[in-house]
C-alpha cells in the first residue's frame, strides 16, 4: 500500500485539531505494534463513557472491524472499504443517515481516521497480482496506536464501578444498622447523653437519617455516593457506641446492686412523644394486629404501594412480603415519626387499620418535606372522616414522583 494518504475528509467535513492529533498518533506508533481488535473493543465498551461514544456507535465500529480480515491489527493495511449498504447491514440494518451520524463520533473521538478518496468513495486499487496498492476508507491504525490507553481507560472504569459498588454497600449496610439502632433504643428507652453535639432524641436522629437518605441519587458517581456513605457509618458508629454505652451502665448498676437480676430496660417509660399521648391501653391497641382490611387489600395491591413507599422496606426485619409484614413496618417507623399512640389510633379507627399503615408509609416517603408528622397525619384523619381523603391520589403521586426520579436518573 502507498505511504502517501490523504488528510483532510471530502465533501463539506471539516477538519479538527483534535482529527490532525489521531493521524499523528497512529503515523508515530511503533512498526512493531499489534492489537488483538476484539480485547480492544472490549475495552473501548467499558471506557464508552470516559470517550463519549453511544452504544450505537460501538454498533458501527463491531461492523467496521468485521471487514479486516485479521484477529490482529498490526503493519500499515489498516484500511477498511466497505459500501454504506454492506457496513449498514452487518451494523444490524441501520439506517445510512443514523451510521453516518455515528461514524463521525468515532472520527472526532479517534477511534477510526477517514481516508476519502477524490470523490469521497470508499474502494481499493490492487496491483496484477492482487494485492492492494492503495485503499480509501477508515483506517483503524489509531485502535493499535491507543490500544494501551484504551485498556488503562477500561481499568480505571472497573475501578470506579467496583469503589462504586462498595459504596452502595455501605450505604446499605448502615441504613440497615441506623434503623433497627433506632428502633431498639426507642423500644428499650436508652436515653442520647447529651454532648452538645448531634441530635438529642432518637425522633431527632431518624429525622437526621431521613434527611441523609434523601440525599441519596439513584443513579450518581462515586463523588456523590461516597460522602453519603461516610456520613450514614458516622451516624451508625455513634448510634452504636450508644447502644454500648448503655448496657455497661446497665452492667455496672446490676453489680452495684447485686441484685442477680438482668435488666432487660433501664427506662421503663416511653420518650416523650411530640403528639399527646393516651393511657398505655389505649396505646397497646393501637398496634397493628396483622389482619388487613379485605378493602384496602382489594383497592390498593401490595405491590402497588411499595411501588410508590419503597423506603418504608428499610424498616422491614426479612423484607415485605406480605400485608402483615407491612403492618408491622410500620409499626416500627409510627414512634420514629414521632406519630403519638393517639394520632396513631384516631387514624386506624376512621381509616382502618391497612390504611392507616398505608398513610404512615407515606409519610415516611416524604418525611423530609413534612415537618410535623403527628399533625398531618391528625390533619388527614379529620379529612377522612369528612369523606374528603382518598388514599388513590397520595400513592400516585408518589408513584408519579419516583417515575420521574427513575427518568432523571
Amino acid at each position: 500500500m502507498e505511504s502517501v494518504l490523504p488528510t483532510t475528509p471530502f465533501g463539506r467535513r471539516s477538519l479538527a485539531l483534535a482529527h490532525i492529533a489521531s493521524q499523528m498518533a497512529a503515523k508515530h506508533r511503533s512498526p512493531e505494534a499489534a492489537a488483538n481488535k476484539w480485547l480492544v473493543f472490549q475495552d473501548l465498551c467499558a471506557a464508552k463513557l470516559r470517550l463519549g461514544l453511544p452504544d450505537r456507535s460501538l454498533t458501527v465500529l463491531e461492523a467496521l472491524l468485521t471487514f479486516h480480515p485479521e484477529t490482529v491489527l498490526t503493519g500499515d493495511d489498516l484500511i477498511v472499504f466497505p459500501s454504506n449498504d454492506r457496513l449498514a447491514l452487518r451494523a444490524k440494518g441501520m439506517a445510512h443517515t443514523t451510521m453516518r451520524r455515528y461514524l463521525a463520533l468515532l472520527v472526532d473521538a479517534g477511534i477510526i481516521i477517514r481516508r476519502d478518496s477524490p470523490n469521497g468513495k470508499r474502494f481499493a486499487r490492487k496491483t496484477a497480482g492482487g494485492s492492494i496498492r492503495q485503499a480509501f476508507g477508515f483506517d483503524l491504525a489509531p485502535i493499535v496506536a491507543r490500544a494501551a490507553e484504551f485498556k488503562n481507560l477500561a481499568e480505571e472504569v472497573q475501578a470506579d464501578r467496583c469503589a462504586l459498588q462498595y459504596s452502595r454497600e455501605r450505604i446499605s449496610l448502615a441504613r440497615r444498622d441506623i434503623v433497627k439502632m433506632i428502633a431498639t433504643g426507642l423500644d428499650e428507652g436508652v436515653p442520647i447523653p447529651a454532648t452538645g453535639q448531634g441530635p438529642s432524641t432518637w425522633e431527632a436522629v431518624h429525622t437526621l437519617y431521613r434527611t441523609i437518605v434523601a440525599r441519596i441519587p439513584r443513579a450518581g458517581v462515586l463523588a456523590d455516593i461516597e460522602p453519603i456513605a461516610e456520613e450514614l457509618t458516622a451516624l451508625a458508629q455513634r448510634l452504636l457506641n450508644i447502644l454500648e454505652t448503655h448496657i455497661k451502665t446497665i452492667k455496672m448498676d446490676a453489680n452495684e446492686r447485686q441484685s442477680g437480676r438482668h435488666i432487660q430496660n433501664s427506662n421503663t417509660k416511653r420518650p416523650t412523644e411530640l403528639e399527646p399521648s393516651l393511657q398505655e391501653g389505649r396505646a397497646a391497641r393501637a398496634e397493628p394486629n396483622g389482619q388487613p382490611s379485605a378493602a384496602t387489600e382489594r383497592s390498593y395491591p401490595l405491590g402497588m404501594v411499595l411501588k410508590a413507599c419503597p423506603d418504608l422496606a428499610d424498616y422491614a426485619k426479612g423484607g415485605i412480603s406480605s400485608w402483615r409484614d407491612f403492618l408491622a413496618a410500620a409499626a416500627v417507623v409510627r414512634p420514629m415519626l414521632a406519630i403519638s399512640p393517639s394520632a396513631w389510633e384516631d387514624a386506624q379507627t376512621v381509616m382502618g387499620e391497612a390504611a392507616a399503615a398505608v398513610v404512615v408509609a407515606c409519610i415516611l416517603q416524604r418525611a423530609t418535606a413534612i415537618k410535623s408528622a403527628g399533625g398531618y397525619l391528625r390533619e388527614l384523619t379529620r379529612k377522612a372522616e369528612a369523606g374528603q381523603f382518598s388514599l388513590g391520589p397520595m400513592l400516585m403521586a408518589l408513584i408519579g414522583r419516583q417515575n420521574r426520579e427513575q427518568k432523571r436518573a
